[in-house]
């Protein structure tokens, strides 16, 4: 736990009620004071550094009160969304924490601070899973869609489609002017990259379905039953991300990181958010 203090971001950040949903069955008043008792309960969680136990009832309390603002008031608000992955870390709750870092990073991308945190929740979990080499090779060619936020990619798109008008306007009245056409050339083929990679990304997040593992460990099979076939040798556990292909009754086709397909019961794992 003391690890987990020292590498955590540990942060109660202010609430936005930007997402309060119209029917939500908490009033604003009643979501203001859930939220102050569960930061205060996060708060002396904190303070409790040599009793384990009472600090992982606080924590379970603020997390009550987080998931209560969620389901009830019907706030998705990316803050709140890492307040409650922060106490699922600190509690021990390794599925939750990443699936609520993800939620959160859906909501804001650009914050380095969910992104920082996701990354230590993941080094956490007990499996390793890695990525297939072409996905490797696709992330480092392609580095700007998968470093860089939708937002920024954006803003930057934007600049360089001004440039390129600004290249155009001082070609026009300076047909002379030297570097002129390769500038723009230059520029434009940077924006339209840009624009690409925006487009590409806003796809995703509102086309792409995927998931986390919540239960502590769950046997993946090769069919939507328990009667068919393991899919792996051991165990998926907690924590463990995928891509959600598919759903039957009970059951979701799932594909993981290194590009396995499996079915998992449905119990045993949360969608993460749609983004859109």
């Amino acid at each position: 736990m003391n690890l987990i203090k020292a590498v955590i971001l540990i942060a109660c950040c202010g609430l936005v009620y930007v997402c309060h949903a119209a029917g939500a069955e908490m009033s604003d008043q009643d979501i203001h004071s859930t939220f102050v008792q569960a930061n205060e309960a996060f708060r002396k969680a904190d303070t409790l550094t040599d009793d384990a136990d009472a600090a992982g009832k606080l924590y379970s309390q603020a997390i009550l009160g987080y998931e209560k603002i969620i389901n009830q008031g019907g706030v998705l608000n990316s803050k709140l969304f890492y307040n409650l992955a922060n106490a699922c870390l600190l509690k021990g709750d390794v599925g939750n924490a990443i699936l609520n870092y993800r939620n959160a990073q859906v909501l804001d991308e650009s914050d380095a601070d969910i992104g920082k945190n996701l990354a230590f929740a993941r080094s956490r979990r007990l499996d390793e899973i890695e990525a297939t080499t072409e996905k490797k090779v696709f992330e480092r060619l392609f580095f700007w869609h998968y470093d860089f936020s939708m937002k920024s990619r954006f803003l930057a798109a934007c600049i360089g489609f001004a440039v390129v008008c600004l290249i155009l306007t001082i070609r026009i009245w300076r047909p002379a002017a030297p570097g002129t056409v390769a500038a723009c050339i230059v520029v434009a083929i940077f924006t339209v990259c840009l624009a690409v990679s925006v487009g590409i990304g806003q796809h995703v997040r509102t086309k792409d379905r995927c998931g986390v593992i919540l239960a502590d460990s769950v046997e993946a099979r090769q069919g939507d039953g328990p009667g068919y076939p393991l899919s792996f040798k051991g165990p998926l556990h907690a924590g463990t991300e995928f891509d959600l292909l598919e759903q039957r009754p009970g059951w979701w086709h799932v594909r993981l990181a290194n590009g396995t397909d499996a079915w998992i019961p449905d119990t045993a794992a949360q969608q993460v958010i749609s983004g859109r």
